[in-house]
């Protein structure tokens, strides 16, 4: 195992970190002899929990090349973790630059001084329903086509178990096994002096993704998925998934409008057939209803007349 001189800090942040991992994990540990011995050099991990830094450091501190992870530029200002990622030689990312080369600047550095510089390409903890590697960034591969040197695929599986992606508490029983294994330099020759253009990035950093993504195949014994998940197609995945269903929710709201508009029609014209009807029973019940004829003195006249001739003839 190579030995190199790893200093007061980080002799503390281990004396403070590896006696709970010791207790909680079991480790199935792989590769070491792929860990350059001297130089600089890149390791390319795949990230699937809030703990694997932690596991994994503990793996490449125990290589004698310690581990130099890249972390925000304004964690290194703050109270006693600043103090720590300072003196463990933890290096900045300066995100608010707009050169994308600058903002690796600090990772030229410390590859250029010979040290261990890890880089998480996803990014951010996988988003793959089954924990695979995702697409990757562009960082480790420019970093890697500047200075030239070894990139080392890293997988690691367990600390996803110990503490799942996104959860907030561990599954401490039964204990889980950290398994890592490192696999030999990537060969990235046929993108050196050449201009880093999107293109020639995104292809490097897709043979440094397949690379770790074989490494975790041999881990879990099984085949991951031929297309990488990629958040950013995800994305744009979602967004039109829910495109579609806003417009199918707006055309759902026009159709119940216009069914209740027509109930409201309906509606009106039983009402407008109620009132006729009523209105035609009460013009007939108003009308007077025709009395007995009453004759006029004329027609009582002739009546009588009629009568006393009867009677005469009668006699």
């Amino acid at each position: 195992m190579p030995s190199r001189r790893i200093g007061f800090w980080y002799r503390l942040a281990a004396v403070i970190c590896k006696p709970p991992l010791v207790v909680l994990i079991k480790r199935d540990w792989r590769g070491m002899e792929n860990i350059p011995a001297a130089g600089g050099f890149i390791t390319a991990v795949n990230h699937n929990s809030h703990a694997d830094p932690f596991a994994y450091g503990h793996y490449q501190y125990n290589t004698g090349r310690v581990p130099r992870f890249l972390a925000k530029s304004a964690l290194f200002k703050k109270g006693f973790s600043g103090v720590m990622m300072r003196g463990t030689g933890q290096i900045p990312v300066y995100r608010e630059t707009t050169d994308a080369l600058s903002a690796f600047r600090a990772a030229i550095d410390a590859v250029e001084r010979g040290e261990c510089v890890v880089f998480y390409p996803e990014g951010t903890i996988t988003r793959d329903p089954d924990q695979w590697p995702m697409t990757g960034k562009t960082g480790a591969a420019r970093v890697a086509l500047q200075t030239k040197c070894p990139v080392i695929p890293v997988a690691q599986w367990g600390a996803n178990e110990l503490l799942p992606p996104y959860a907030k508490k561990p599954n401490l029983l039964p204990r889980k096994t950290h398994h890592v294994l490192a696999g030999p330099p990537v060969d990235l020759a046929r993108f050196y002096d050449k201009e880093m253009s999107p293109d020639l990035l995104k292809e490097a950093t897709e043979v440094i993704m397949a690379a770790v993504t074989r490494q975790l195949e041999e881990i879990r014994g099984e085949k991951a998925p031929r297309t990488p998940y990629d958040p950013r197609r995800e994305r744009i995945e979602q967004r039109r998934r829910t495109a579609a269903e806003e417009a199918q929710d707006a055309l759902d709201a026009q159709a119940a409008a216009a069914a209740e508009a027509a109930d409201d029609v309906r509606r009106a014209q039983a009402a407008v057939q109620e009132a006729t009807a009523a209105g035609s029973a009460q013009t007939a019940a108003e009308t007077p209803t025709a009395g007995p004829v009453v004759a006029g003195p004329a027609e009582t006249a002739a009546v009588q007349a009629r009568e006393v001739q009867e009677e005469g003839q009668g006699k």
